[in-house]
C-alpha cells in the first residue's frame, strides 16, 4: 500500500492513444450500419461512398478546388512513400526532420532511393530546426506536426509562394486539428486513424497543380510498384482522385471515416475541430505548468502540438537517474494508469525521450483530460514512493 489516495473521478473514455486515436464522442458500431459490406468497391454504391469521402475531406479541410485528393493504401506511410518515390529526383531535396517519422523519410530518401543531392536539416526532439536555412528552389520534405516529439511548425509563413521546388508535407497528426495553408503545400498526406479517430490502413494523398505537373513531366529513374503509380501512358490516373482506388479498400473503414467526417461537419467543421484540440491541449499545458515534476518536451510555446502532447518527467530525483531508469519510471507511471483503466497507451514513443504522450485531438473530450490530470499526479506520487522505498 502506498497510502496515496486515488482520485474520485475517472475519465469516461480512457483512450488517449496517439494512433489509432480515440473515436468521436458517442461513436458505436451502429453508426456503420450503412456500410456496403460484401459489395465491390467498384460497384456504384462503393464508388459513391469513396467519392463522398473525398468530397467531405475537401470541404472540411478547405482544400482548393484545383487540388486532387486521393485515397491510397498503407495509411499515411503509404501516401508519403508514394509521393517520395513518384516525385523526387527531378532536383535536389532538403529533408527536414525533428522526430522519428521525419527521420524515417530521411532514411528512405538517402538509403532506399539513394538520391545524391540531399541536404539534411535536422533538430533534436523538442526543437524545430532553423527553417530559414531551407532552400525552396529544391524540393522540401517535412512533417507539419511531429507526432513523436509534440513539436509542430507554427504556420506556413516560412514557405515562399514563388518556390521552384515542391513542398511535400506529412500532415498526419495535423490535418483536421491545425490550420494549414494549402497554397504553400504541394503534397499533403495523412491517415484516417489520427485526428478523426478512423481505422488504420488507408491514407490520403492531396496534390497541388504543381505536383500534378511534376508527375506529368518527370519520370523517375527507378521502377515504381503498382501501388505507387499515379500516371499511365503519360497521363494522370484521374480515377484515383474520384474514388477508384488503386487497391481494395475496406468499405467498413470507409463508412467509419464518413461517420467521422459527418460528425466533424455537424459540430462546425475545421474551426470547431481546431478549437476542441486547442482546449484539450491547454488542459495539459496548464497542469504541467502547475507541477514541479512535469515538463513539455516541446521547448517553445508556439511550436507545441495541440494533438500529440509530449511530456517529460523533470522531477530532480527522477532526472538524476540514468536513461534506462528514467524510462522505466515513466513506463511505471503509464502502467499504473493503464492498470487502473483511466489512461491507455500514453507512454512516449519508443524512439523518443522517456515520458508521456497524451493525445488531445478533437475526438477527445476536454472533461476527460481534466479528469485525467489528478490521476497523473497520483501515478507519479505512487511511482515516486516505490522509487524511494527501493532506494532505502
Amino acid at each position: 500500500m502506498t497510502g496515496i489516495a486515488k482520485p474520485d473521478n475517472r475519465p469516461q473514455n480512457p483512450n488517449f492513444s496517439s494512433g489509432p486515436c480515440s473515436k468521436r464522442p458517442g461513436w458505436s458500431l451502429e453508426a456503420l450500419a450503412d456500410a456496403p459490406l460484401g459489395r465491390s468497391h467498384r460497384a456504384k454504391v462503393g464508388k459513391a461512398k469513396l467519392k463522398q469521402a473525398i468530397e467531405l475531406t475537401r470541404d472540411i479541410l478547405k482544400v482548393p478546388a484545383d487540388y486532387r485528393i486521393g485515397i491510397v493504401p498503407a495509411s499515411d506511410t503509404g501516401a508519403v512513400e508514394m509521393a517520395l518515390w513518384s516525385l523526387l529526383g527531378e532536383r535536389g531535396v532538403d529533408m527536414v526532420a525533428w522526430e522519428s517519422f521525419g527521420s524515417g523519410w530521411v532514411t528512405d530518401v538517402v538509403k532506399q532511393l539513394k538520391l545524391k543531392d540531399v541536404r539534411k536539416i535536422e533538430a533534436p526532439y523538442g526543437e524545430l530546426p532553423d527553417l530559414s536555412t531551407i532552400d525552396f528552389d529544391r524540393d522540401v520534405v517535412f512533417t507539419w506536426n511531429g507526432t513523436t516529439s509534440g513539436v509542430r511548425v507554427p504556420n506556413a509563413d516560412f514557405i515562399p509562394a514563388d518556390r521552384k521546388g515542391l513542398t511535400i508535407c506529412d500532415a498526419t497528426s495535423a490535418a483536421f486539428a491545425q490550420e494549414m495553408d494549402f497554397s504553400r503545400l504541394d503534397v499533403v498526406t495523412f491517415s484516417w486513424q489520427k485526428v478523426l479517430g478512423g481505422e488504420g490502413a488507408h491514407g490520403m494523398l492531396i496534390l497541388s497543380p504543381r505536383a500534378v505537373e511534376r508527375l506529368l513531366t518527370y519520370v523517375p529513374a527507378w521502377p515504381l510498384p503498382k501501388i505507387f503509380r499515379l500516371t499511365s501512358g503519360g497521363k494522370l490516373i484521374e480515377g484515383i482522385f474520384s474514388g477508384e482506388t488503386i487497391n481494395t479498400p475496406s468499405m467498413l473503414c470507409v463508412e467509419d471515416y464518413l461517420d467521422a467526417l459527418n460528425w466533424a461537419q455537424s459540430i462546425g467543421g475545421l474551426d470547431a475541430l481546431i478549437a476542441r484540440a486547442d482546449a484539450n491541449a491547454q488542459v495539459l499545458f496548464d497542469f504541467a505548468a502547475s507541477t514541479t515534476w512535469l515538463g513539455n518536451l516541446a521547448r517553445v510555446d508556439e511550436t507545441r502540438s495541440n494533438t500529440s502532447v509530449c511530456l517529460t518527467i523533470i522531477d530532480p530525483d527522477v532526472a538524476a537517474l540514468d536513461a534506462d531508469a528514467q524510462a522505466a519510471f515513466a513506463k511505471g507511471v503509464a502502467g499504473l494508469l493503464e492498470k487502473e483503466g483511466v489512461a491507455f497507451d500514453i507512454g512516449a514513443y519508443r524512439d523518443a525521450p522517456s515520458g508521456l504522450r497524451i493525445w488531445c485531438g478533437a475526438t477527445v473530450e476536454t472533461a476527460d483530460l481534466k479528469a485525467l490530470t489528478p490521476w497523473l499526479a497520483w501515478a507519479f506520487e505512487t511511482q515516486k514512493a516505490t522509487l524511494s522505498r527501493a532506494a532505502a
